[in-house]
Parts: C-alpha cells; structure tokens; sequence
C-alpha cells in the first residue's frame, strides 16, 4: 500500500478512460467471447447458458448495483486458466477491438502523449484484453478489472477496486478526449475514501510471468571460489561425439559463440557410405541455419574461422579404438581435456543390437580411451528417464546396478553377456531353413495378391522379410526384458552404459531453443513433436495424468548446463551426475502443457482462412482417465471401424471402405502407447541441484552468458510463441512427409586431409 503522503495531486499519473473515448466497449461482450471459448465442450455450453440467464436480470441489477452486477458477471469466468484468458484477451483485441477503435479518439491520445508522454489507461474490461491494446498504443500502465487466481485458475471473484461500468447516460455520449483528473475517476469508481486502491491497481502493460517457481535454498554458509567458464576452458581441447545431433550441434555454436577463446574442438563424425566424415561435416554447416549467428558475426571469414577452431576426425565410437588409426587415437589421447559424447540413440524402441550399439558400447570404448589419457574427463549425455518407472524426487545420485524394479540380483555385466547371447541365437533362427520356407511362402503369397509373375522379386522381398523379422523380434525381446526391469523402453534401459569414472548428465525432454542459437530452433521429428502434431488435429481426449509434470529444458538452456558442467570437469570441481531439468524449480503439469498446446494451435488456425480451420480452431485436447480414451476415443473408434470393415469383407466389397481410418487409427493408438509412461504414469520430479550450485558461483561478467536459470521460463510464452510455431515450422513437414523450406546454403570447405596430417605432425606426433 503506498504512503498518503504521496496519493495527493501533484503525483498522480494522467488517466485515460478508455470507454467513449477510444471505442465503445461494455464488460459483457469480452465476458461473452471468454466463455464462448472455454476449453470443453460442456464448458462453452454450461457458460453461455448462465450467461443467457444473466441476461434476464442484469439490467436491474445494474440499475440498482453496478459493482455486484460486475462482479457477479465476472464469476462465469470461474475455472478458466489465466493461460487460456491471456490467449482469449490477445485474440479479442486484435480481431475485434481492434477494428472497433475510434479515429480520432486515437489521434486525440497520440497528440496528448506526444505533448505530455505517458498516460495510464483506465478501463472497466478485463486486464487481459487491455493489455493487448496498451502494447499496441505504446502506453506502460493500465488501470483494469482482475481476477483472483488460485494454481493459475479464476476463482471468478474480482480484485478490488472494481472498475464499475459508466452511468446508464454515458452510453449516449462521449468525446475524443478521455482525459479524466483523478478526483473524477475516484468518484466515478466510488473511492473517493480509498484512493490507495486506486493507486495500487495500477499494473504494467506488459504481461507478467506468473511467479510459480521455487527457488534454491543453499544452508551451507561456506561460499565455494568462483567458477569463470572463460578462464577454465580457454585454450582447452575438446572432443566431441555425436555432432550430427540436435543438441551437440547447438552447444557447438554456443561454445564457439561464447568461447572464442576456445581452443581446438575435435568432431568424431562416422563416416557413411557415399560420404566421407568431413564431407558430412560440411553439408551440416551449409546447410543448418544453426550457423546463421556465426556467420552474421565474421562475414567473409566465417569459413576461416570454423577451420581454425574445427578439426573433423573420422571414426566411430561403437567402435574399439573409436575406430582411429593408432597414429590419431595417440595423438587425440595426449591433447584432449574434455570428451564429450552426445551420441546417444534416442529412438524409443529400438532393437537390442542397435541400442547397444549406440548407448552401452561407445561408452566402454570412451573409457578406454580415457585410460590412454593422463588428463582428459568425460561428460556423458544420457537422459533423466533412465531412472524408469517410478514416483517421486529423483535425486542426482548414481546407484551401481540400479533397476527402477529393484531386482535384487541384477548384474549389468551379465546381463549385457545375456543380451549379446539373446541376439546371437535370433540370429541364427533368422537363417534356418524352417524361417526360409514361411518368408518364401509369405512373399509368394504376396506377389500373388498383387498378380505379378515370381522372379529377382521373390529373393527381395525374402531379404526384406528376414530382416524385418530380426528387428521385430528383438525389439519386442528388448522392450519386454527392459520393462521387467522397471524401464519404459529400451532406450532408457541401455544408456545406463557400463558405469562412467566421470560425470553423467542427464537432461529431461531437450526441446525448441528461447535465445540461441536463435529462438525457436528445433530440428528433425524429436521427442514431443508427434504428439503435439496429435494434438493439433481433430484428435480431443488424451489420456493423461493431469498433476503429472512434464519436464521440457529447452536446448538452449541445456547448452549453457553442459558449458558449466565442462568448465567444473576440466577444473575437476564437478559431481558424478548432473540433471538438467525443470520440473523442481518451475513446474509445468501435463494438464496446462496440454492447454498450452491447444491454445498454441488455436493462434496457428485463427490466422488461417477457411472452413477446416475454423473447425480445427474449436478441437482442443483434453487430458482424460485411460478408462475414458478406451471407451470414447481411439480404441472404441478403432472397434467400430473395423466391425464395418468386417461387414465389408463379408459382403464381399473389393476393398474395405474405411481401410485407411483403421490404419490411423492403429498408428494412433501405437503412438498413445509409447508416450504412456511420460504422460500418464511416473510422477517423477527431476532434482537439478548441482549444476544450479555451479551457476552460483559464476562471476557476475558471465552470467548472462551461462547461467542455469530454470525459473525464468514463463511456459505460456515459450509454449505458445516459441515451442509449437517452431514445430510447426521445422518438424511437422517431416511428419507430414514434406520437404522443409529451402534456404540460402552457404559454401563451406574444410582443408583437405593432407592439411589436416600436417597439422598433427606439426604438433609433435
């Protein structure tokens, strides 16, 4: 409450009503649009209807009481989320209000303000459309109806003061000048005897992130020395796995972004069939805009720049050796400081000789490589689900032999020998003469269907078969052994990897980038970007726990994380296990994510023309029990199609006639499946205590650079202006099976290899 010494004239703003002045604006008609627009069905019909009825007795109650009758207005927003009212208020403003301005009521606040400067805007509308209208006349502070909110949903009750609508008389008047003294505005709001009300309900314009993260508490007094990025990496040599991935590539830009004084940077690219690893390498940086700032920053020495600082090395660390030449490995094991792998499969069930392949071998061959080194550490890149199913914190500690199923006597060892025995003996299935004579029938059979004379087709479709039938096989084999193990999939069961001597991080769901290498950067079809291109059809009950947090860290954030996380390995000041997470520090359940998707979609189909997005604009998901999905949504859609189908067939149609639904519908149903255990089951909140620790002893000249701030993010924002636009801009041609925009490629050469050699010959190997 501001002191009455300073509530007298003198230091008042200059008030700026805006109804009459700018546009005729009642408190029903946004109220209208509100409840018009709630999230379900039931909701939208249930509003209107209290709504209509209020319409009985309104007139008389705001003849006799123009406060209760705002206030009891209001109370049919009870149980909207502020999430849905800000998007409701933007879209009210820009495709209604906005048309509705008055001319010269504009021209006459422009003049004044280009004369006085600011002025605050007073309004009986909510503050979520007047906020809107505030940022685009350029106007800082506004004076608006606001409701409680209780865990980001109305209460239906409206703070005081009460803006009350005008006198029944205004309605026929009005003037291009809505100055207004603030001895009237007190009158006219009845707070003639509580002017501190009014002085408090002034609020910016600009829209506040709402204050729902925790902060970190730290009880041990002693202050660790500082930790400068800077001074621990410059002139480090680091070597980097798995460069051709979202999230290597970005911390790439960020170090070389940040750290120019970094030293060399190694990338162990794996060589492909038609292209060498150097090639690869520069197709990567003609053609990812993740380079655009480095480019923009040198100009014509972008390309001189990369080359001093980026040496590609072709091997593979599925490999012994990391597949090197005795020659380079020795070399690379004398110069490096850092290893990081970031070269993780991340494809959620795959078979078990490819997810040992890519999560549990490379990390044996890291750790022989590291032995051959007198000083290099290794930062592993894991992930947060690996701890499986279970409820609760997760703490950053590393358990030897851990299952989330607590199987006494698991032994990874022996379990890795049992795995390698298991895929041997498909193997050896997969050759037998008894497997050759059903592929063969399989395929002659399917040629006949098709009517094609058997020949060089038969042995091709055999091949195809066989190897179908191995991928089929181990990956059911994998996922079943890794869920009685208490693992989701086979995924978070490999990377566990053989036990690390250094430090594990493990970020949760790395998503689209706030800042770099510039906002809204994603690439390829990632974690969510399936079920949030679902969620973007006619698709409406998901099945879902509702309190269940979902842990996003967007991409840039987790760079910064790994950056420090460098910087406290090379200084040999780190932990065993990092968490880059959100959901301790600023929570986002899965019932507002799946809001915040919705209304991301809505934004995206209002814009758009035509029917079908008119239609798809009213389809918002909603998070349901599993009992619910099963008997409304895709299983009993499922049933229902396919008994026509049946009764197709049974007539004898010559083709199914809602064929193409059924396979939808299983492919729906497949992919509800695979998201269960992140989006129904598992309550799991992921600790990040350690590297926040680290980002506190940052000096104050590099914290813009590289803090860890999870409790900055303001969900509404990143969900509904940065996340989904970039899915929708990067991911979802992909699954659509469209081609991305081309853009501008660069050139971009690195030496030839014999510049290369030289280079290490020079430096003493």
């Amino acid at each position: 409450m501001l002191p009455k010494a300073t509530l007298n004239e003198r230091e008042w703003p200059v008030f700026w009503r805006i109804e009459g002045s700018l546009a005729t604006l009642t408190a029903v008609r946004p109220v209208a649009y509100f409840t018009w627009n709630a999230h379900t069905f039931a909701e939208r019909w249930a509003r209107r209807g209290g709504l209509f009825l209020q319409a009985l007795f309104r007139p008389a109650l705001y003849a006799s009481h123009r406060v209760l009758a705002t206030r009891i207005l209001h109370a049919l927003l009870r149980g909207v989320s502020r999430d849905r009212l800000d998007l409701l208020g933007e879209e009210y403003f820009q495709y209604i209000l906005e048309r509705q301005l008055r001319p010269e009521g504009l021209a006459k606040l422009r003049e004044w303000m280009a004369l006085h400067g600011q002025v605050v805007l007073v309004s009986q509308g909510l503050d979520h459309v007047m906020r809107p209208l505030a940022q685009h006349l350029g106007i800082e502070r506004i004076v608006a109806n606001r409701l409680e909110f209780r865990n980001g949903i109305a209460t239906g009750r409206l703070l005081n003061p009460v803006i009350r609508p005008r006198g029944p008389f205004a309605l026929f008047g009005g003037q291009a000048d809505g100055h207004v003294s603030p001895e009237q505005l007190l009158s006219d709001l009845g707070l003639k005897n509580h002017p501190e009300q009014l002085a408090e309900a002034i609020s910016p314009a600009q829209r506040q992130s709402p204050q729902n993260h925790n902060t970190l508490v730290v009880f041990d007094r002693q202050q660790g020395r500082p930790l400068s990025v800077r001074q621990a990496l410059r002139g480090k040599q680091i070597l980097l796995v798995g460069v051709t991935g979202f999230i290597a590539k970005v911390w790439l830009e960020h170090l070389l972004s940040e750290m120019a004084e970094i030293g060399k940077i190694y990338l162990l690219v794996r060589r492909q069939r038609n292209s060498t690893a150097r090639r690869r390498f520069e197709k990567i940086v003609e053609a990812s805009p993740v380079f655009d700032r480095l480019e923009e920053r040198y100009g014509k020495n972008f390309s001189a720049f990369l080359n001093e600082k980026i040496e590609v090395v072709e091997g593979d660390v599925s490999e012994p050796g990391l597949g090197l030449d005795d020659k380079t490995r020795q070399h690379l094991a004398r110069v490096i400081d850092l290893v990081v792998n970031s070269s993780g499969l991340t494809d959620f069930n795959p078979d078990i000789r490819d997810a040992l392949a890519s999560n549990v071998d490379p990390a044996a061959h890291l750790i022989e490589f590291l032995r051959a080194s007198d000083h290099a550490a290794l930062l592993h890149l894991s992930t947060c689900y690996v701890v499986g199913a279970r409820d609760g914190r997760v703490a950053e500690d590393l358990k030897p032999n851990y299952t989330p199923a607590e199987v006494e006597d698991f032994d990874f060892e022996r379990e890795l020998r049992s795995l390698q025995e298991l895929v041997r003996k498909v193997e050896e299935r997969a050759d037998s003469s008894e497997l050759e004579g059903a592929l063969r029938r399989q395929a002659l059979g399917r040629l006949h269907e098709n009517q094609r004379p058997p020949g060089r087709e038969v042995g091709e479709l055999i091949r195809k078969n066989r190897l179908r039938w191995i991928r089929n096989r181990l990956t059911r084999a994998g996922t079943r052994r890794a869920r009685r193990l208490g693992w989701p999939n086979t995924y978070t069961f490999t990377t566990r990897g053989a036990g690390l001597p250094i430090a594990v991080v493990r970020p949760s769901i790395v998503e689209t980038s706030i800042e770099q290498p510039f906002r809204g950067w994603n690439e390829g079809i990632n974690t969510s970007a399936p079920l949030s291109y679902l969620l973007g059809t006619y698709f409406r009950q998901l099945p879902s726990n509702e309190r269940k947090r979902l842990d996003v860290i967007p991409v840039d954030m987790a760079c910064r994380g790994m950056t420090l996380i460098a910087a406290a390995l090379v200084e040999r000041r780190h932990k065993r296990l990092y968490q880059l997470a959100t959901s301790a520090n600023n929570p986002c359940n899965m019932g507002r994510s799946i809001e915040l998707t919705a209304l991301a979609h809505r934004k995206h189909y209002r814009a758009q023309q035509g029917l079908e997005h008119w239609v798809r604009m009213r389809f918002d998901t909603i998070p349901v029990s599993k009992q619910r999905y099963r008997k409304l949504s895709v299983p009993a859609q499922k049933f229902v199609v396919q008994g026509i189908n049946r009764a197709a067939s049974a007539l004898q149609f010559k083709r199914p006639p809602l064929a193409k639904a059924e396979r939808d519908l299983e492919r729906v149903e497949k992919l509800i499946e695979l998201y269960e255990p992140f989006i129904l089951h598992n309550e799991q909140v992921f600790e990040c205590e350690n590297v926040q620790l680290l980002s506190a002893l940052l000096p104050a000249d590099e914290r813009e650079q590289f803090a860890y701030e999870p409790g900055v993010i303001d969900w509404w924002d990143y969900w509904i202006n940065i996340h989904i636009p970039a899915l929708r801009k990067w991911c979802y041609p992909l699954i659509e099976g469209h081609a991305l925009e081309s853009a501008s490629r660069r050139e971009f050469h690195l030496p030839d290899a014999t510049d290369s050699s030289s280079q290490i010959d020079a430096s003493g190997t």
